[in-house]
């Protein structure tokens, strides 16, 4: 022992510490992994992340079964653990781009073989998280004997700790690790790097928990109650069908008819359970709402700016209020919320905190709906079909005017500005006229449908313009920023930003796109005619294209001119924070309440039972996910979170009605009741032995 402590449990929470990071690290990265790496739109995206949780949540119920019935927990744990070992070094290997990108272009060949890995990878990490977590609790609860009561309470205090630290520390890393760039070929965003970790903390978390196997206290396995609690209510079912006609007398419960078969015991006990149980059937509502945090609210936080002063914020990186806010909000709820509530003489039970906890999630949701309305205003609208966009853009010294027809407004441009994307029905615009003070010209465009274009144009003797196509049919994704270059010198002139070079560019002659990490200034270098200039570029935002006029070249400093082709997200991701703040504080009020609630109603050896169905609810949460947002078929984002507010408000409703007709019990009164009748007939049968003749003897 150590301090009073089994050494065994120091094993135990340092292994507790290192899947949970593995985990939750694993989980912070993996819906951007689906829609930037596997390329998948937001909503498959979404429906893999929550099929993945929703899974990771069914396979406890295994976990226990295999724990009690067969393995024993020491056994399960080691096995499954290195299951999971194994899925999250598979996700690694599947995040590799160089596997497939046999072209080198940057893009894998065969991302088939990305997909089946990784659905590979996440099956496994499924099985070995989801079967480990009833059984490394309740193995370390093993470890104490019956008079270490109160350090067993303190080991489940810091056993709860080494969780959320964990989950915290990987929040935070892991976004960091997939933010770098790496690869042998070419440059990508480093998910290797943000799977490995984890894995190799796996690896870590079995080693350490192998490596305490000589000190753990084994209990074999007894069976596992969830089993017999299952076999007496199917039991009931049957013997009711068997006896439904009129001439059986009715029975106080449905589950009366398995008297027949199972104790008096075992059924008051399978009624308490149900009892609960019965109130956990709006419960999922609530955790479909509470992971989206991890898949539509980090798919918002990639359309705002993540710029906090010195630090850049990552998009998943923002899952980390929840736990930081926890930290914070369990002691001021318990210290204060609720001692002021009693002081006020207001009953709060159990109950009314969990309404109270739907409802706060349903606020959450409400907020970020009002966020994304503010969100959408700030994105660019591109051209939809039979429609094009043209942007003017003047390079020269004088104001230029342009001319685009009859019923259509002119357009004056200062030198050196521009006038942003007008839109025109593309088959209407057949010439426009640029005139530059007394000189015109007529310019017969040639454009496609659903195209943005820059005209730009220049007072050189004659008036000179240029009609660049460009390209762009969305804004960049994941903060990055789209950058090129026009040469509006009179020389050609080879331009490099950073490690990136744009080629030799003609006089009045614009560059390609290229994709460069937001948030960052780069070195710009254009060298004329031998002669290099430089300058430092402007600080970059999150999520724009710019295009950069190289005006001068002189006594080499360079001269530059930014223009926005598409905004930098302009919505700070501390926006985010009041829906984070309202989801965490219904979540405090919300999970701990019921699992305090779920224990304080139970019998003792049905603990594990309702655990599994707490656990349920939140794989039902997630499935609920997949259906309303797969059903909806909502254009707008907004609209979905209103939705689900919709839907929580509604089933809170329901739950605050079930829950006023709930009459709380003492399952320990019931048991001592129990623990009664049983001497009572115990002594019954022993007086009725007694004055039993034995065998042979005459009366």
């Amino acid at each position: 022992s150590c301090f009073g402590y089994p050494l065994s449990i120091f094993f135990i929470i340092i292994n507790e510490f290192c899947e949970r990071f593995s985990y939750y690290g694993m989980r912070a990265v993996l819906v951007l992994y689906f829609k930037y790496f596997l390329q998948w739109d937001d909503n498959l995206s979404t429906a893999i992340y929550h099929t993945f949780v929703a899974l990771c949540y069914l396979t406890p119920i295994l976990g226990a079964l295999v724990a009690d019935s067969w393995l024993g927990k020491f056994k399960t744990i080691v096995s499954l653990s290195i299951v999971y070992t194994i899925g999250q070094a598979v996700m690694a290997v599947s995040s590799i781009n160089d596997l497939t990108d046999h072209n080198k272009d940057g893009t894998p060949d065969v991302v088939t073989v990305h997909i089946a890995l990784s659905m590979i990878g996440l099956i496994l990490i499924a099985l070995g998280t989801g079967g480990i977590k009833p059984c490394v609790s309740a193995f370390g609860g093993d470890q104490f004997e019956d008079h270490q009561e109160k350090q067993r309470s303190r080991f489940f205090s810091i056993f709860y700790l080494s969780i959320n630290a964990g989950s915290l520390l990987s929040t935070i890393i892991t976004p960091i690790l997939r933010a770098q760039e790496c690869g042998i070929h070419s440059k990508q965003r480093c998910y290797p790097l943000a799977f490995g970790v984890p894995a190799a903390l796996m690896a870590i978390a079995l080693v350490v928990f192998i490596g305490g196997s000589g000190m753990y206290k084994k209990v074999k396995p007894q069976g596992n109650i969830m089993i017999q609690v299952s076999k007496c209510i199917g039991f009931a079912i049957k013997n009711r069908f068997r006896h439904r006609s009129k001439e059986f007398p009715k029975r106080e419960h449905w589950l009366d008819w398995a008297s027949e078969k199972y104790d008096k015991r075992l059924i008051t006990q399978t009624k308490m359970v149900l009892k609960v149980l019965f109130l956990y059937i709006p419960l999922p509502m609530f955790w479909a709402l509470f992971d989206q945090q991890g898949s539509r609210w980090t798919l918002q936080a990639t359309t705002m700016d993540g710029n906090f002063v010195a630090i850049q914020i990552q998009p998943d990186q923002m899952q980390t209020v929840n736990p930081i806010l926890i930290i914070i909000m369990v002691p001021v709820v318990d210290a204060v919320i609720y001692p002021l509530i009693k002081k006020c003489k207001i009953n709060f039970t159990p109950l009314r905190k969990i309404t109270v906890g739907m409802f706060l999630a349903s606020l959450a949701f409400v907020a970020a709906a009002l966020l994304q309305v503010q969100i959408d205003k700030t994105l660019p609208v591109f051209p939809a079909a039979g429609q094009s966009q043209i942007k003017i853009l003047n390079l020269g010294t004088s104001g230029a005017t342009v001319k685009f027809g009859p019923q259509i407004q002119d357009v004056t441009v200062e030198p050196l500005q521009s006038v942003n994307y007008m839109t025109f029905e593309t088959s209407r615009l057949q010439s426009l006229n640029i005139i530059y003070g007394n000189i015109t010209t007529t310019l017969t465009p040639e454009l496609a449908e659903e195209n943005r274009y820059t005209l730009g144009i220049k007072d050189v003797q004659n008036i000179t313009n240029v009609l660049l196509s460009d390209g762009i049919t969305s804004k960049p994704e994941e903060g990055n920023n789209l950058i090129r270059f026009i040469n509006n010198l009179g020389e050609s002139v080879s331009v490099t930003m950073g490690d990136t070079s744009f080629g030799t560019l003609m006089p009045l002659s614009a560059s390609n796109y290229s994709l460069f990490p937001g948030g960052r200034t780069d070195e710009i270098t254009a060298v004329i005619n031998s002669v290099s200039c430089s300058a430092s570029s402007k600080a970059f935002g999150f999520g724009g294209a710019i295009t950069i006029v190289i005006n001068e070249c002189t006594a080499g400093s360079l001269g530059l001119k930014y223009f926005d082709d598409i905004p930098p997200n302009t919505v700070h991701m501390a926006w985010q924070i009041p829906q984070y703040f309202l989801l965490t504080c219904g979540e405090v009020v919300f999970s701990v309440t019921g699992l305090e609630f779920s224990y304080s109603q139970a019998p003792s050896n049905m603990k594990a039972v309702l655990q599994a169905g707490w656990l349920l609810t939140v794989a039902v949460g997630n499935i609920i996910v997949l259906i309303v947002a797969g059903a909806s078929k909502l254009s707008q984002q907004w609209a979905e979170y209103v939705l689900f507010a919709a839907l929580l408000l509604a089933v809170c409703i329901i739950f605050a009605i079930m829950a006023y007709f709930y009459t709380y019990i003492d399952p320990n009164e019931i048991e001592a009741q129990l623990d009664e009748e049983e001497k009572k007939q115990v002594k019954k049968d022993l007086n009725l032995n007694e004055n039993q003749p034995e065998a042979g003897t005459q009366l």
